[in-house]
């Protein structure tokens, strides 16, 4: 290149400019300095050396130089080099300089210098300052604590899930400080006694979850049976991560299973996050045909057991950058996530989006500074209530590298709480641990909410309810009468306390009786309800699974009313069950009805809960056949 191809006319000063480029594409930047400092000395004007030399300071980590060399430049060049707007603006912004950084992107935005590319960063750029500018003025409630001793460490801890107790919580450590070391990563667990109590000392997952590989992202399913999580390089990967599912038995995790083809792709799946009726799947994905370089997606459990093709959420979450770490709450509607090309803080940043009835996803909210900073904010965990997020982060202080921190979520970003029903499912007769199929049931769409099994070693189950809802909940198993339950949350908006219950299911035995707690009638009526039909449902399945048996429907109510009212009421409801039966498909040989009145209470009458369980159906077995 000849002198005058440069804005430097002066041959000793473009020689100079030619052996500071030399060093610079060497990597000697240092040595790079002299000679370009010689050759501005030589030529005030020559902007190529004074762009070469604030690429220096950059690369030496000078932004504050770079700055001023900018601005050299910018008072001299008649805007030959529109550029220099743009570079100056990104150097403020990244000093958190950002009315000067507005400033010059607006200025490069105003030049319209045709580079498309360059004038969409900017007017990004420009956006992100002026949110990061008024963020700062307005930072939001934020505490972190650092959870501990027991999970934290001098390395890092990355969180993964927190199950819907909040008694146990997995996260990702490495073994050593060195994060470009492959294969430094293992899952771990933590437990503690109860939600005031400190985390307990980690433990290992092991094997054969944890692998001399790489693997990461854990996510846990709301029953606490299953491990997905993603798994890099793995013999029979598809791409270069895929994901996988693992069934937790107790604390021990099964033969890691491929998700396939569908989910998982030649390119890269990661982050999953499974919603809390167990059947959709959101993860991040690089596959071909997203909008960006890692979109999210979604994939639905069909009821052969395989998973649907994903579906990627869309252009208002997906952008051009990169959309990762889904996080599906409880609720099933609030999903958080980050985003490096949603407006933010300028790094990566944390986002909360939510659902509504038709499924569309409202536009992310910027969880707010300082919960995000002009640094990266991978991920955030939120618990069952609403009330408490998790992060990893190692500007907060701690034990070292990054360490979990527990906070407080500030109103406008908690989801819908949520409670959830834990206990044991046992054999009545012997006391035994089951495995037991159960499912939770919107008695207003009729859908289930969850589904899943017990534990088949401890017979434990763990069940994560969304609120302001009314729920039946049916578990059931071969050869044993089923049980039904019914959970109401009208309109809740803070924390709600657990359920915990012992079931014991009894075996299909002459004599034995099961109620049925999702039969409603109105006061006083005996039409069924619509809301009866998961149980009626229920009941049908039951007596088409064991033809053998004979039943008796007996009607139950309170003592509000006279006896020879109460004793027709109950007739007539359990008629209405036994009339349900026949009109699809049972053998009125099998049924008999009876209606009981107030005869036969199981509980006092003298509040509205004892009376409300007196107002029942239940079955008895008259004849158990083969069973």
């Amino acid at each position: 290149m000849n002198a005058q191809d440069f804005t430097s006319g002066s041959a000793r000063a473009v020689k100079l400019f030619e052996e500071g480029r030399r060093l610079f594409t060497l990597g000697d930047f240092q040595e790079a300095e002299k000679p370009l400092q010689k050759a501005i000395n030589a030529d005030g004007d020559f902007i190529e050396a004074r762009l070469l030399l604030a690429d220096v300071y950059k690369a030496v980590d000078k932004p504050h130089l770079a700055i001023t060399v900018y601005r050299d430049v910018i008072s001299i060049n008649d805007n030959s080099y529109p550029e220099v707007y743009h570079y100056a603006g990104m150097l403020y912004f990244d000093a958190q300089q950002y009315d000067e950084a507005i400033e010059h992107f607006r200025a490069f935005i105003g030049l319209e210098t045709g580079q498309e590319e360059k004038q969409e960063d900017a007017r990004f750029f420009l956006a992100c300052a002026a949110f990061a500018k008024n963020a700062m003025a307005n930072p939001v409630r934020f505490s972190p604590e650092n959870i501990g001793a027991g999970v934290n460490t001098e390395n890092d801890e990355y969180i993964n899930a927190v199950r819907a107790d909040g008694l146990t919580l997995y996260f990702t450590g490495r073994q050593n400080k060195n994060r470009n070391i492959p294969g430094g990563d293992d899952f771990y667990f933590s437990q503690r006694g109860s939600i005031t109590d400190l985390w307990q000392p980690s433990r290992k997952l092991g094997p054969p979850i944890n692998t001399t590989g790489d693997e990461g992202a854990l996510t846990i399913s709301p029953d606490g049976r299953y491990l997905i999580f993603a798994g890099c390089q793995w013999p029979d990967g598809f791409g270069s991560c895929d994901i996988y599912v693992s069934v937790l038995a107790g604390n021990n995790p099964g033969k890691p299973v491929n998700l396939g083809s569908k989910v998982n792709t030649g390119a890269w799946e990661s982050q999953p996050s499974l919603s809390s009726d167990g059947r959709t799947l959101y993860f991040a994905s690089a596959r071909h045909g997203g909008y960006g370089k890692s979109d999210i997606y979604s994939a639905y459990l069909l009821d052969n057991g395989n998973w649907s093709l994903p579906v990627n959420l869309g252009d208002k979450l997906n952008t051009s950058g990169s959309e990762m770490a889904p996080f599906i709450h409880p609720d099933g509607q609030t999903m958080y996530f980050s985003s490096d090309r949603h407006v933010g803080m300028g790094g990566i940043d944390l986002f909360v989006t939510r659902k509504d009835s038709l499924g569309n996803w409202s536009e992310p909210m910027n969880l707010g500074y300082p919960l995000n900073t002009p640094g990266n904010e991978i991920n955030v965990v939120v618990d069952a209530s609403g009330e408490h997020g998790y992060i990893s982060a190692e500007t907060l202080g701690g034990y070292g590298g990054f360490d979990i921190f527990e906070f407080e979520l500030f109103d406008e970003i908690r989801p819908v709480p949520a409670t959830y029903m834990k206990g044991v499912i046992s054999d009545a007769k012997s006391g035994d641990p089951l495995e037991a199929y159960f499912s939770l049931i919107n008695l207003k769409t009729g859908e289930e909410t969850v589904r899943s099994f017990s534990d088949p070693n401890t017979g434990a189950f763990l069940v994560c309810i969304p609120v302001n809802y009314e729920y039946a909940l049916n578990v059931s198993r071969e050869g044993y009468l089923f049980y039904s339950e019914n959970f109401s949350f009208p309109d809740v908006k803070s924390d709600v306390e657990p359920y915990l219950l012992d079931i014991r299911l009894e075996p299909i035995t002459e004599g034995k009786l099961m109620v049925l707690r999702n039969i409603f009638f109105d006061s006083g009526e005996y039409t069924l309800k619509d809301e009866s039909l998961v149980e009626l449902q229920k009941l049908l399945a039951f007596l088409r699974t064991n033809p053998e048996i004979e039943i008796e429907i007996g009607g139950h109510t309170d003592d509000v009313g006279t006896e020879e009212f109460n004793k027709l009421l109950s007739e007539n409801r359990a008629k209405s069950v036994f009339t349900y039966l026949v009109e699809n498909g049972i053998d009125s040989e099998r049924l008999h009805f009876e209606g009981y009145g107030y005869a036969v209470p199981v509980s006092q009458n003298k509040s509205e809960e004892g009376r409300a369980k007196n107002r029942r159906t239940e079955i008895k077995i008259l004849a158990a056949g083969n069973n």
